[in-house]
């Protein structure tokens, strides 16, 4: 694999995901090689089984594979933080770690945001087909509905692991637990556009959740209202040019 500066990071925070890494990294792979100059962030969320040993299986045969790793877990959004700070390419593009995220999609992802010429800040992935139960699927449509009303920031779906963004924008933006689910919101508040793009579930490759299966609603109430609260208080940002003597 190249080792030149990579103009695309892949960013995906794992906790206890052993099983799915080597299927998965092999994906991101078969969709990516030979269409941008890229690397493979994986922040390592505190996992305590083979998570770690088995990435560093992988990196022995790819050399643009990253492993960081949270010496406890800190949830995904710092996973993900963590990963678009350590991240070289101008986008980033995420997806979760389980294997239901396909990254057949990233392509489309990541050209979404190069063609938006600098206005989009963020190109979100909007599932359909959806694998999860039926109890997990509801709790995501009452939180997307509640979170929408509230902030109209014109997303069905905003738990999506697969997203691209300019790494730029995404590190102008307050950083909080629960981040993630509110990317869209928060990208239009810095006044950049965003790009949806249709993306196919499936079931996971193997193992349970790790993140998130209470984060829908309830959870969440107090990030709504803080985000609601910064959109509210948002100036617009001045237009700053240097003078030269």
């Amino acid at each position: 694999m190249s080792t030149s500066q990579p103009s695309v990071s892949i960013v995906v925070p794992v906790r206890n995901e052993a099983d799915n890494i080597a299927p998965l990294i092999a994906e991101i792979g078969a969709a990516l090689d030979g269409r941008w100059p890229y690397e493979i962030i994986y922040v390592n969320d505190g996992s305590t089984d083979a998570t770690g040993d088995r990435l560093a299986a992988v990196m022995k045969e790819r050399s643009n594979l990253r492993q960081l790793r949270h010496a406890r877990s800190g949830g995904q959004s710092a996973a993900v933080r963590s990963g678009v700070r350590a991240a070289r390419g101008e986008i980033v593009a995420t997806l979760d770690g389980d294997g239901q995220n396909n990254p057949a999609f990233l392509p489309d992802l990541i050209a979404a945001v190069e063609k938006g010429a600098g206005r989009v800040g963020l190109a979100a992935g909007q599932r359909v087909g959806r694998k999860d139960t039926g109890f997990k699927k509801f709790q995501s449509r009452v939180a997307n509905g509640v979170r929408n009303a509230i902030l109209k920031d014109g997303t069905r779906d905003t738990g999506c692991g697969l997203k691209a963004f300019r790494r730029d924008v995404f590190l102008m933006l307050p950083y909080f637990d629960g981040l993630h689910r509110f990317l869209p919101a928060l990208v239009r508040r810095e006044g950049y556009d965003i790009a949806y793009v249709d993306v196919i579930d499936r079931p996971r490759h193997s193992g349970v959740s790790n993140y998130g299966f209470f984060d829908r609603l309830w959870i969440g109430i107090m990030d709504l209202a803080g985000v609601w609260w910064l959109i509210r208080r948002k100036k617009p940002t001045p237009e700053v040019t240097e003078v030269n003597a």
